[in-house]
């Protein structure tokens, strides 16, 4: 049974992450046909945007060192967006090789995670991504921005959303269609989410330039997501299953489940484009071949 509710969009882009942000932290390598096929899988589910893979060195993330042969061997459908990450120019330049029409680049909204993640300063990130946005732009791609760290930092603690507005407004006029305000450790809660979201808007970036990408460590990621879809945000980041976890808080459990967050998008009357079905059926798929269950409630529950 679903209830339209008052102050809510009719509709919202899923951002799933699975196939990269998912698997980017599985220690055992999981074969580039298995990811190929999980892919597949996800567009016959309805899913439009699928984040593929990662350019960065095989040396920090050797899980998707099979980047430029995982986009060979993949049907890429019309109608459905296969944005990469890239950590620089040379991530870029593999990207454009590879044909890809769509990248995102990972900034930090915090001193101590730009320094750890990206061995920049917090200023010094801007450096960097300024060159490979604007060849991206200049080559016709769509450049998407994760700001990570947006509500809490293992070493800083809370970030001010103030601080997280003006990292964002700086990589929007850069040129960043997009920001995805990332819960990396999973902190936040409810009204945090707004207040980031607000700050983000006073600064001058409309709700429509963002996302939000919540990770589930202290069960706040879907009344987190429902917070964002009050404040008008109409795209949200997920992993089919809940895969995923952040290898700088020991206690992640992992991104929000697509599953669980289109169970409550059909609750709430939002259309969202994916076949529950399908998505289910997926997930407990790629459980089998990672050898465990799936952390997605949902998916738990429908797949006995």
């Amino acid at each position: 049974m679903h209830v339209p509710t008052d102050g809510l969009p009719d509709r919202i882009t899923v951002y799933e992450v699975g196939a990269r942000d998912g698997l980017q932290n599985e220690k055992t390598v999981v074969p580039v046909e298995v990811k190929a096929e999980f892919l597949d899988r996800l567009a016959d589910a309805g899913l439009a945007t699928l984040e593929a893979t990662s350019f960065v060195h095989p040396k920090w993330v050797p899980q998707l060192a099979d980047a430029a042969d995982l986009l060979e061997r993949l049907d890429r459908r019309d109608g459905i967006d296969y944005p990469v990450l890239v950590p620089n120019e040379r991530g870029l330049d593999r990207a454009l090789d590879a044909g890809v029409r769509h990248i995102a680049i990972f900034a930090s909204a915090t001193e101590t995670f730009a320094r750890k993640n990206l061995n920049r300063t917090l200023d010094e990130q801007f450096t960097m991504f300024a060159p490979v946005v604007k060849r991206a732009r200049g080559e016709g791609l769509r450049v998407r921005a994760y700001v990570s760290m947006a509500f809490g930092d293992p070493w800083e603690g809370a970030v001010p959303p103030a601080q997280v507005a003006a990292v964002g407004k700086r990589l929007v006029e850069m040129g960043c269609w997009q920001l995805s305000l990332g819960d990396t450790v999973g902190t936040g809660t409810p009204g945090h989410a707004e207040a980031v979201i607000d700050a983000c808007v006073a600064a001058g970036i409309g709700t429509d330039a963002l996302a939000v990408h919540f990770h589930d460590t202290y069960g706040q990621a879907l009344a987190n997501t429902l917070a964002a879809l009050r404040c008008g945000v109409t795209t949200v980041d997920a992993s089919a299953g809940g895969l995923g976890g952040c290898p700088y808080a020991a206690s992640a459990t992992g991104n929000l489940a697509t599953e669980d967050l289109v169970w409550m998008l059909d609750g709430l009357g939002i259309a969202h484009g994916a076949d529950l079905e399908a998505l289910v059926a997926t997930s407990a798929w790629m459980a089998g071949k990672l050898g465990r269950p799936s952390p997605s409630r949902v998916v738990r529950a429908l797949n006995g």
